[in-house]
């Protein structure tokens, strides 16, 4: 994490130039299955993403990589009590100045902000899902308020998108669950639900060592059936969208449903090898997406 924001509870001020410098750099140096606030998205938009995006990947980093559980959980604390002060108009150190920019640009509540945390801390909280409901919960907190802000930084505020949105941004979160199984059970978490461990006789010992069995491989196949089922409920969102935000939206559907097809060609064994997209896998994509875009008269599905 950069030193500017290692220590939670420091006051260093900073100009608005350096914050967005800082936010910037941040985003373009992690990489998900696509990058954040590419050159596709209008210039005047991109800073406010990259805001966004350093406060959640700060926030991620605070419960991921603090070893101590209490040092994490505290860090958490201080990190949202920065968060309310910013909110009240008293930004502290770089992702918060240039964030509170952005609140303020676009008129964003805290809640989003929040719910973002809550889902940082039941990462410390809670390793275990009982039921896929459960699972859902957690996506209402981990994903889906990125793409309400996503939608509020572009001007789309009908409350009637969020469903699609929500059902795009958990099938994203979904799908990075089933892409890190293993990489989830180096830090003793399982997001795969009990119930269905349970209904394929799959014990956790199997995920731990690494163990891919016929009964693991029918899991992870349901799993990734009911997790397409809501990329393609949260298509319809495409028919709302502009050019402007169209292209990006596609990219990371596309980008998610790319991840499970890998996942469908490895038999489903998420175990011996984590499944990613080449850079040839992104470009293919973008260019699918790009023509979509082009050939229809707005961002709407063709």
């Amino acid at each position: 994490m950069p030193k500017i924001e290692t220590n939670v509870t420091s006051k260093m001020p900073v100009s608005l130039a350096q914050a967005e410098e800082f936010t910037r750099n941040l985003a373009r140096s992690h990489y998900e299955n696509f990058t954040v606030g590419t050159f596709l998205l209008p210039r005047e938009k991109r800073q406010h993403i990259y805001n966004i995006y350093a406060f959640a990947r700060i926030g991620d980093d605070l419960a991921d990589e603090i070893a101590g559980h209490t040092e994490s959980l505290s860090a958490l604390k201080a990190y949202e009590d920065r968060l309310q002060a910013c909110c009240d108009g008293h930004p502290e150190s770089a992702v918060f100045t240039a964030l509170y920019n952005t609140i303020q640009t676009f008129d964003i509540p805290i809640d989003p902000f929040q719910r973002l945390l809550k889902a940082f801390r039941q990462d410390r909280l809670k390793n275990r899902y009982e039921t896929f409901d459960e699972v859902l919960d957690y996506c209402q907190n981990s994903a889906n308020p990125v793409g309400e802000l996503f939608l509020t930084i572009f001007d789309y505020r009908d409350r009637a998108l969020l469903p699609f949105s929500d059902a795009v941004c958990t099938a994203l979160q979904l799908t990075n669950f089933w892409q890190d199984v293993s990489r989830d059970a180096l830090k003793n978490r399982i997001y795969i639900p009990q119930e269905d461990l349970r209904r394929f006789q799959v014990t956790e010992e199997e995920i731990f060592s690494e163990h891919f069995s016929g009964k693991f491989r029918k899991l992870i196949r349901f799993e990734v059936t009911r997790t397409r089922e809501r990329f393609d409920a949260g298509k319809k969102l495409f028919q709302y969208l502009k050019k402007d935000i169209s292209l990006d939206v596609r990219l990371f559907v596309s980008g998610g449903e790319a991840i499970l097809d890998k996942i469908e060609k490895q038999n489903y064994d998420v175990l011996s090898g984590r499944p990613s997209l080449s850079k040839w896998d992104r470009a293919r994509l973008f260019l699918r997406a790009w023509w979509i875009v082009r050939k229809g008269k707005n961002g709407g599905q063709s």
